[in-house]
């Protein structure tokens, strides 16, 4: 039976460790797309337009919002994310699980439009653990600092919409347990109506013929 491709969406706290998790998902299994997001947010250091995210203006993103060329975006720390649409569709279409890494704003509206979409939220172990990842990025004020531990507390209160948690508490052991939730995600019944009708179909035929 052809594998579809599926829409997995992962959110999780500023500092959970999200994007280090599936990095090494994709680089681990085959299989997958990770999506880059667009964003009007500054590269952090070492972070390359294209690889991370596609770095653009406020005007050039309004301007895809208009085009309709994203398939969500939402608004954070005072920047725009957002998703472009071609890729996702592309990858998807060739059979591979597309993995988009946005805010809970924008994969709630995914799931609304893709409700076949696998949602997943990255925790840290402990809040102790959020607060030192975010202070040992050395690249955020404790301004900021305090405004993305605010926003992981307003965040913290939808959790309960999303399909699967993943805690991260150790990369290797984390991804493994990410890919196998996807893997389990594409044996759901609602994800296998064609097959499961065929089968079906199949057993009334052979009790037809014997009766």
């Amino acid at each position: 039976m052809e594998k579809k491709g599926l829409l997995i969406v992962v959110s999780g706290f500023a500092g959970s460790g999200k994007g280090t998790l599936m990095k090494r998902l994709v680089e681990d299994y085959e299989g997958y797309a990770l999506s880059v997001s667009m964003t009007t947010r500054k590269p952090r250091p070492g972070e390359v337009h294209g690889r991370e995210y596609f770095f653009v203006s406020k005007e050039e993103f309004e301007q895809k919002i208009e085009t309709g060329g994203l398939i969500e975006y939402a608004s954070y720390v005072e920047n725009y994310y957002g998703t472009p649409r071609d890729y996702v569709e592309e990858q998807m279409a060739a059979g591979k699980d597309v993995i988009l890494e946005i805010e809970i704003q924008g994969a709630l509206k995914v799931k609304e439009r893709f409700p076949e979409s696998v949602l997943i939220y990255v925790l840290p172990p402990s809040v102790k653990e959020l607060y030192r990842r975010l202070k040992n990025r050395g690249t955020e004020t404790e301004d900021v600092i305090r405004k993305r531990m605010s926003r992981a507390a307003e965040e913290s209160g939808v959790i309960e919409r999303y399909d699967y948690i993943v805690i991260n508490d150790e990369v290797e052991g984390s991804v493994r347990r990410l890919h196998n939730l996807i893997e389990a995600a594409h044996d759901t019944p609602g994800r296998n109506e064609e097959f499961i009708r065929n089968i079906r179909d199949d057993l009334e035929q052979l009790w037809k013929g014997e009766n």
